[in-house]
């Protein structure tokens, strides 16, 4: 090859990296943060992520956070890259038709330990939305809890449990743990005690409900 044919090909090559830088930030102007060299990549991997089906804010968010932290170009590609293959796990797990804010909760519980068992039973046991159960079990993985502590009590209480008394759970078991409880007792006790609250509540509910003599 001559040095003129050369000098053409490096031409052409970097012509075409600018396009597709270009377009990468053309495709979302938030991606303009970051350098030349990872955005295109970061561009690619959200492309396919769009392509299955999957939430991409999620991953533009990933790749944002990483370029604030100033983290090395290759380490935001690959953290982006994970997350879509996390989000695609989770909708394996939970099935066709399952919302974007489910899937990143259940990518990031994927993320804490928790396996695509875990979340096929969660979907199969409760029959709202389960963001709040995923993000509770991820949160008690993250104050220390076992995961398959943590996982067996927001199984146990999922299904009768509205949002709010698994918060609430989740701050007794963090109390308890602050307190000096070890996380498999502070979880325990914790769920044992909010099991009661809602059996006391579903059976006042009962005793109101309209038509009882």
């Amino acid at each position: 090859m001559t040095l003129r044919s050369l000098l053409r090909a490096a031409v052409a090559t970097a012509l075409a990296a600018a396009f597709v830088a270009t377009a990468a930030a053309a495709q979302d102007p938030r991606l303009g943060r970051l350098d030349p060299g990872t955005r295109p990549l970061v561009a690619v991997a959200i492309d396919s992520a769009r392509a299955a089906g999957l939430p991409t804010e999620p991953l533009v968010q990933r790749a944002l956070e990483g370029a604030t932290k100033g983290a090395p170009g290759p380490l935001i590609v690959s953290a982006v890259q994970r997350l879509a293959a996390d989000l695609g796990r989770a909708r394996e797990a939970l099935g066709p038709g399952t919302t974007p804010p489910e899937l990143e909760a259940g990518a990031a519980a994927l993320r804490a330990g928790a396996g695509p068992a875990v979340l096929t039973q969660l979907r199969r046991a409760r029959r709202q939305t389960i963001a709040v159960p995923l993000a509770v079990l991820t949160d008690l993985v993250a104050s220390g809890v076992p995961v398959d502590s943590a996982a067996a009590a927001v199984l146990a209480l999922a299904a009768r449990a509205r949002d709010a008394d698994l918060v609430e759970f989740r701050r007794a078991v963090e109390r308890d743990i602050a307190l000096g409880a070890p996380p498999t007792a502070a979880t325990a006790a914790a769920a044992a005690a909010a099991d009661a609250r809602i059996s006391q509540l579903n059976a006042g509910a009962r005793e109101n409900r309209p038509g009882r003599p």
